[in-house]
This record gives structure tokens, sequence and C-alpha cells, in this order.
């Protein structure tokens, strides 16, 4: 019989963030994807290109284990002062015989859930359509923001958080991103 997987959800939060260490889970490849991943999204508003930040990222994956070993995986902002910080969480996938997988998310995944929020995001008036978010998207394309760096756990139930963090943080209210 064949098993049937079943997408449960994901969803991205965003906010201010930092500071702890510890190394990234993320591979070279799966870190430059993530700044090629930002920097598609910059590239569409004319703000320069981020680079990779070790630091950040092992900030960013220090958050994430935190999530995992004291929230199992649930999507909780640090609240550390100084950085940009966008969330991105993921079900396992479930299959019909009751097994369960973490399903396989990319850095352009999580980077594109977060700048899709550009459809609700009217520059103009520097507003987010009433009951959407767009503040993943604005910290994606924050003009100043220079460096990003991720970090992913997967939790025991096979769900995932994925953190990114930003230097210079992006977001302050009566600014607009670009």
């Amino acid at each position: 019989m064949m098993k049937k997987a079943f997408l449960v959800s994901s969803m991205v939060l965003g906010c201010v963030m930092s500071t702890a260490y510890a190394a990234t889970d993320l591979t070279a490849t799966q870190q430059t994807e993530a700044v090629t991943a930002h920097n598609a999204w910059r590239t569409k508003v004319g703000t320069p290109a981020l680079k990779w930040s070790s630091t950040l990222a092992d900030t960013a994956q220090a958050w994430a284990n935190s999530l995992k070993t004291t929230q199992g995986c649930k999507p909780v902002h640090s609240g550390a002062k100084g950085l940009g910080e966008n969330l991105f969480w993921a079900s396992a996938l479930k299959y019909s015989d009751g097994t369960s997988k973490p399903q396989v998310i990319t850095p352009t995944q999580a980077t594109d859930a977060w700048g899709n929020e550009s459809k609700d995001y009217t520059y103009s008036t520097n507003t987010c359509a009433t009951g959407k978010v767009c503040g993943h998207y604005t910290q994606v394309v924050w003009k100043s923001t220079t460096e990003v760096g991720c970090g992913k756990a997967v939790c025991a139930d096979n769900t995932q958080i994925w953190v990114c963090n930003y230097t210079p943080a992006g977001n302050y209210v009566g600014q607009k991103p670009y």
C-alpha cells in the first residue's frame, strides 16, 4: 500500500533580535542559497546586496537550537536587541500509516515565504494590507541592512524552525524600507 503524505502547514514570523553562539547547521551551499534568495528580492527594489555573516548565522542557529530544546520548534522571537529576525516554521510530512518525516525546505523557500509578503505591501503609503503581515518582507529588503545569517533546527516531531538574523536591523516605525 502506498503511503500518502499530508503537508500540515508552515508559517513565518518576523521581529528585531540577537546574541548567543553555535555553529550553523546550514551547509556552505545552503548559506550561498540563502544569500542569493535574499538578494533576488533586494534586486527587485534596488537595495544593495547582502553578504553572509558567520556571526549572525551562529546567533540564528543558537536561537533555533533553543527553540528546539525549550519550545518544541514553536516559533517564538528571541526578543534580543540590535538585530533583525525572521522566523519560518514548517510542519512534518505526515503519512497515512502514522509515520512522519521533516519536509525538505530550502533557504529559497523560507526566504520566498517572507518575500511573497510584498504582494500585500504598498510602498507609497508604507503600509501593509489590512489583516496581512509585511514585516518579514520589509526586513529582507531593508536598504541599510548589509548582512544575513541563518540557522535551522528539526524537532523530535519532525517540525522545523528556521531563523535568519540581519544587521543592521530594519523595520523602524515611520521609515520606508528602501
